[in-house]
């Protein structure tokens, strides 16, 4: 492979810079003090580009500095940070990271889910504050005899459902169509999952078509006994919608991983002591963050290798011959 320009626009893992060190020419973005300067300098020449959330969005205004990218590699199975129908439009190929983190965020958005019902956090807070000596910490709600929609039956999503399978819980979903190999119970709107179940799994992508997809009416669906937790993306839930249904009693409690702009988090869901709020880390484990990050590089090196793009996105221009 030929020394290729790549921008990397934030820092990524060591993996990821490591690997590409080895086969291009990397240019790091963050380290420019006049970025508008080193892109107006080194831009024409760029061909490819490893990005993540923590650079922010990429779009028309930073490929229009790129006149000769071809590809953008981005760091995470959720690519809204990446303006993909943008890139369609110029021809760049864009690519995540799926499959690689399917188990890792699964095994993660069951432990959320129990440590919500049974208040695990809360429970370690109370043993911690020595109040375990004076009572015992009060009793929780519980999985049993839950039904469990799932909002987003992807590949996450399936990994999800098969191993709330084990809990002998109900499991129905909602999803943009019906999946004729699925056995578990479809519902055609969100609000119709909700009002069936009481727990709320939201595992569906983000972006404009799903901001606040989990509004006011679906919280009031799913009901006083309800949970949700929300492993997707933090524009998927109308963060003040969940405040007031929180605070109200609409709903019994959430389990946050994601928040609508993190990483700051409303002071009104800290303060809530029925909530489990984690920093965004479903897929953060050092074997599955290395895997996501050498599938970045991957990407990269297998379109510059002429191999094609490994896990291109459904919007990109590429198809395989």
């Amino acid at each position: 492979m030929s020394r290729t320009d790549i921008l990397m626009t934030a820092p990524m893992m060591p993996i990821v810079i490591e690997t590409l060190d080895k086969a291009v020419t990397l240019h790091r973005l963050w380290e420019q003090t006049d970025k508008e300067a080193f892109l107006k300098e080194v831009g024409p020449r760029i061909r490819g580009v490893a990005t993540s959330t923590l650079f922010g969005r990429v779009d028309a205004s930073l490929l229009d500095r790129l006149p000769n990218v071809e590809i953008v590699s981005s760091f995470g199975v959720g690519y809204d940070n990446v303006d993909a129908a943008e890139a369609a439009k110029r021809n760049i190929v864009v690519t995540n990271t799926p499959g690689v983190l399917d188990d890792e965020v699964a095994d993660f958005t069951l432990g959320l889910l129990l440590a919500t019902l049974r208040k695990i956090p809360q429970a370690d807070r109370y043993l911690r504050d020595g109040k375990w000596l004076k009572a015992s910490f009060p009793l929780s709600a519980t999985l049993r005899e839950r039904k469990v929609g799932i909002v987003g039956l992807g590949r996450i999503g399936k990994a999800i459902a098969r191993r709330l399978s084990g809990f002998d819980v109900s499991i129905a979903y909602h999803g943009r169509t019906q999946q004729d190999d699925v056995a578990y119970s479809y519902y055609p709107t969100v609000t119709g999952l909700a009002e069936a179940c009481d727990v709320l799994i939201v595992i569906t992508p983000g972006g404009a078509s799903t901001r606040h997809l989990i509004d006011t009416d679906v919280l009031k669906a799913l009901g006083p006994n309800g949970v949700l937790i929300n492993v997707a993306r933090g524009t998927v839930v109308d963060e003040q919608a969940l405040i007031h249904a929180l605070k109200s009693g609409t709903i019994l409690s959430a389990g946050l991983d994601v928040y609508e702009d993190e990483p700051r988090v409303p002071q009104e869901l800290i303060d809530l002591e029925h909530v489990v709020l984690l920093p965004h880390i479903a897929s953060a484990s050092v074997h599955t963050r290395n895997a996501m990050g050498k599938l970045v590089a991957d990407n990269l090196i297998s379109w510059f290798d002429g191999k094609g793009p490994l896990t291109p996105v459904a919007e990109t221009p590429w198809r395989s011959k």
